[in-house]
């Protein structure tokens, strides 16, 4: 049944005309730069209306788009106090200025919303091929707002936007309806993203999915576009992106082809993120059995090399990147089998549900990712969620008859993969588990202590003790615990040296530092990593000691996509705005300082039989804090000054300021 919507949709205003002979490029006559496409669907799922916003160029310019202009958007409409899973919260879905262009590692789109998990600004990004389509569709983004009164889907292609019933997609598998709604549309290239059965049923921790594989995995962003009763969102490309300098963007494109097997991202492609694992685990640095030791017994059973001496049948990727990093698995037999359509585990994925849970089997983990990815779950918090309920079956704080009779112990891979399964359908414990472990410690009346989070989301499996500025990172990021948030400690060790000194970081600082330079350090990369998740680059290529490009070349490419005379110093700022407006919506919460807490799990001295080489010393941690605030430009209660924002061009939110005194 087909939905028709209520009013009209504008055409662009932009007007591409063919440049005079001989300029090898076409020029844009309207109202934006190159790179993007000038419009922004807003869908109004309450009133069933699609609208559409034409932006200036000036709007372009101060977010660039991805999270900086989610978040514009989520300040704008979004009302202090709103009920995440209610009406009055929003998804915004928004691509960067090369998003949908051939240089690599830019296919990536941000997801922006209130999250169920936190209570707070929510950020997550996602690669794949879903959001390039949406350019090439014609739009630099989504906004959807309110909630339908019955299921449907958007259906986006050109000028094309329509609403249609979703009755028939309703708790299915995330294959499942990805091939559904291509044989609907009869074109196999349609590209979904969608919320997953988990997302329909509330799960807190639920993600998006797009390609059967990609998630916009942490914050929940599942949950929310499950609760506006928005199953998914299906779009057709209809054109290529016009971009400024075509012959430099295929230069680059070819540059970047040609590194990728002369550094260590040839390894990245081999191996995945999992190249890491027996690194770590070495260091002492691989969380086992819910942070209470450093080493894995079995880490070498979970290891990429394993993986791809045994399971591994061939390697994904994203839209024009030649890194081919994503993992496609197989496993045939019984109990643990894995289909390879739904990809295979990455690094945070084999600590999750592997040496967090104490499982040595990877074809259990093998087979917990596919499930994450069948129902739409994001599998860092998962995971770990399992780990803490294992902890507290250790800890005799769990019996069988509050489990379902599941024997909830470390090591137990049949458990780990059942307590998934049940969590996606949220059924049984799998209900209780759903809501996360700070909210299963409440629910339960114990294991409080055990939780391993930062603003109610687990911690990923980067440990603190061995990089010492994740744990400043982890305790004032805005949206929780994550480890893509700014550059790890290693980068600032020596071998990095030439690529931080373009950010004006000049040192070298050991990892178990955490001195005045590793913060500025922290706050500095900080900023890059917000401007890549606004520009929408992987970093994989642009990112983790920037192992394929260096920042300035960054700049490059987007003055070849763009046109623009772009500066690094002008992307970071972009990136500073961006922190500082998660950190308005907070304060606006009520969430400032009294937020940026830590685990007391992981604190000396640590908690009951916790290793003491795993924890922090809270009196380093919080000096590290305060100089943190002042570097930031912040009040003593981590909240963005007046002068901050007047200076970063944010004064809009001076409102929210008074609010939040």
């Amino acid at each position: 049944m087909r939905e028709e919507l209520r009013g009209e949709m504008p055409r662009s205003q932009g007007v591409y005309n063919e440049a005079p002979a001989g300029s090898g490029r076409k020029e844009l006559e309207g109202r934006v730069s190159f790179g993007y496409r000038g419009r922004i669907l807003h869908v109004d799922l309450s009133s069933e209306r699609i609208t559409l916003e034409t932006p200036p160029d000036a709007f372009y310019r101060t977010y660039f788009g991805g999270s900086a202009m989610g978040l514009y958007y989520l300040l704008r409409y979004v009302p202090a106090f709103a009920e995440p899973l209610g009406e009055e919260n929003l998804l915004a879905l928004m691509c960067g200025p090369l998003t949908g262009s051939l240089v690599p590692g830019t296919s990536r789109f941000a997801a922006t919303t209130k999250s169920p998990l936190t209570g707070l600004a929510g950020s997550s990004e996602a690669g794949g091929y879903w959001g390039s389509e949406l350019k090439m569709a014609g739009y630099d983004g989504i906004v959807v707002r309110g909630k339908a009164r019955r299921p449907v889907y958007l259906f986006v292609e050109g000028e094309t936007a329509e609403l249609r019933n979703s009755a028939d997609l309703l708790g299915r598998l995330t294959a499942e309806v990805e091939d559904m709604l291509r044989e609907h549309h009869g074109d196999p290239r349609v590209q979904v993203l969608q919320c997953g059965p988990a997302g329909e049923k509330g799960v807190r921790f639920s993600c998006l999915i797009n390609s059967k594989n990609r998630a916009n995995g942490r914050n929940g962003m599942g949950a929310v576009m499950g609760a506006k009763n928005l199953k998914a969102i299906a779009v057709r490309a209809n054109g290529a992106l016009p971009v400024n300098d075509p012959a430099a963007v295929l230069e680059f494109a070819k540059t970047c082809r040609e590194r990728v097997e002369n550094s260590e991202v040839a390894r990245l492609g081999a191996l995945g993120t999992a190249e890491c694992l027996l690194a770590l685990n070495e260091m002492g640095a691989l969380p086992t059995r819910n942070w209470s030791q450093g080493r894995f017994e079995h880490a070498e059973a979970i290891s990429g090399e394993t993986m791809a001496e045994t399971i591994l049948r061939s390697r994904g990727t994203c839209f024009a990147c030649p890194v081919r990093c994503k993992r496609v698995v197989e496993v045939q037999a019984p109990p643990f089998s894995v289909d390879p359509q739904y990809g295979g585990p990455e690094y945070e994925t084999l600590a999750a549900f592997g040496s967090f849970c104490g499982v040595g089997n990877l074809p259990a983990i093998a087979r917990a990712n596919q499930l994450c990815n069948m129902h739409g779950l994001d599998t860092i918090s998962c995971g770990a969620t399992i780990a803490w309920a294992m902890d507290c079956w250790a800890h005799g704080l769990l019996q069988a008859e509050q489990t379902g009779g599941i024997e909830v112990s470390f090591g137990n891979a049949d458990a780990m993969v059942s307590l998934v399964d049940l969590i996606g359908r949220r059924e049984g414990f799998g209900k209780v588990l759903g809501e996360g472990s700070v909210r299963a410690a409440e629910a339960l009346g114990c294991g409080s202590d055990l939780c391993v989070v930062t603003r109610n989301q687990e911690f990923p499996a980067h440990s603190p003790h061995a990089k010492r500025s994740l744990a400043l990172v982890y305790s004032v990021n805005p949206y929780g615990a994550d480890h893509q948030s700014h550059e790890h400690d290693p980068a600032y060790e020596g071998a990095y040296r030439s690529r931080m000194a373009e950010l004006g970081l000049h040192g070298s600082e050991a990892a178990e530092v955490l001195n005045d330079e590793k913060v500025r350090f922290t706050l500095y990369t900080q900023y890059l990593y917000g401007s890549l998740d606004s520009i929408c680059a992987c970093q994989f290529v642009f990112g983790p000691a920037f192992q394929l490009c260096s920042p300035s070349e960054l700049i490059e490419a987007a003055r070849a996509v763009t046109g623009w005379n772009l500066s690094l110093w002008e992307t970071m700022k972009v990136g500073e705005k961006r922190l500082n407006m998660l950190r308005v919506f907070n304060a606006r919460e009520g969430n400032a300082a009294d937020g940026d807490t830590y685990p007391e799990k992981l604190l000396l001295p640590p908690i009951g039989k916790g290793d003491p080489s795993m924890a922090i010393s809270s009196t380093e941690l919080k000096a590290a804090r305060r100089t943190y605030y002042h570097m930031a430009g912040w009040d003593d209660a981590g909240r963005p000054t007046r002068g901050k924002l007047s200076e970063l061009g944010l004064s809009w939110m001076a409102p929210s300021l008074c609010r939040m005194r």
